[in-house]
């Protein structure tokens, strides 16, 4: 069955961030799979490989770029060569991130400027420097990674939350910035999603597990694979007047009581 003109990503590029694991490479696999090509941008070399060689089977070309996309110089370098290589960026998803799972009073200043950086600078990094790419190609889509705790507070997550919190007030700032340069950017907020993090969270966190089932009306963790329709949407010609919003894929979690 062929994808429908809406949703077709042929001939478009997209840079993931974070994009060999988790989160971020259920939505590698979306794009892949709508015709995308895909750079996967991160630190783990080995999984990055294995990310890329999986997407191949597409009939994409991706490709891997190892970057810190906290540095400055480097996420010029990656962008440049993701362009020198595909001739474009089209699409551009914000994922990488990471947590320290600590109250306020127990996070050193180190750490809180860690997940900042990581998970809020490097939007900014990144979305800045894809900017004249999309423009001069008359246009481009933006997705940013929050959270369910851009919504709710947490207390052994403070940094986290606030980081995805701003996530969302940058994605509205980018949107309003950026539309008359046909950019639309939106943010995913995912629930409570299987992955290499939110394992080591039910380790760290006595009875995460049996909370969030019993708060998910779809009474199940969410997995990678359920973020392959949301990111083609974002990322297509069905998106093109949504921008500025902050969508929860989460399986209900934020709208019970």
């Amino acid at each position: 069955m062929s994808t429908p003109p809406l949703f077709d990503l042929t001939g478009k590029v997209a840079i993931v961030t974070g994009g060999n694991g988790g989160i971020g490479l259920g939505m590698a696999r979306g794009l892949a799979g709508a015709g995308c090509a895909v750079a996967i941008v991160g630190r783990n070399q080995t999984k990055s490989d294995a990310a890329t060689a999986e997407l191949r089977e597409c009939g994409v070309k991706p490709i891997s770029v190892s970057a810190d996309v906290t540095d400055e110089a480097a996420v010029a370098a990656m962008a440049s060569r993701v362009q020198r290589e595909f001739g474009r960026v089209d699409i551009l998803v914000n994922n990488a991130g990471i947590n320290i799972r600590k109250p306020p009073h127990a996070l050193s200043l180190a750490e809180w400027e860690s997940v900042m950086t990581t998970n809020l600078t490097s939007a900014f990094l990144c979305s800045r420097v894809v900017h004249p790419m999309m423009k001069a190609a008359g246009g481009g889509k933006i997705v940013n990674i929050g959270s369910m705790m851009s919504i709710f507070g947490t207390s052994f997550a403070p940094a986290y939350a606030a980081s995805k919190g701003g996530i969302v007030q940058f994605t509205r700032s980018c949107a309003v910035a950026w539309a008359a340069d046909n950019i639309q950017v939106n943010a995913v907020l995912p629930g409570w999603i299987d992955t290499e993090l939110t394992r080591r969270a039910r380790e760290q966190v006595d009875g995460l597990h049996e909370k969030v089932l019993a708060r998910t009306p779809a009474a199940r963790w969410g997995e990678p694979a359920d973020f392959a329709g949301i990111a083609v949407f974002l990322a297509s010609s069905a998106s093109d007047f949504v921008t500025g919003t902050a969508i929860p894929v989460d399986g209900g979690f934020s709208v019970m009581g």
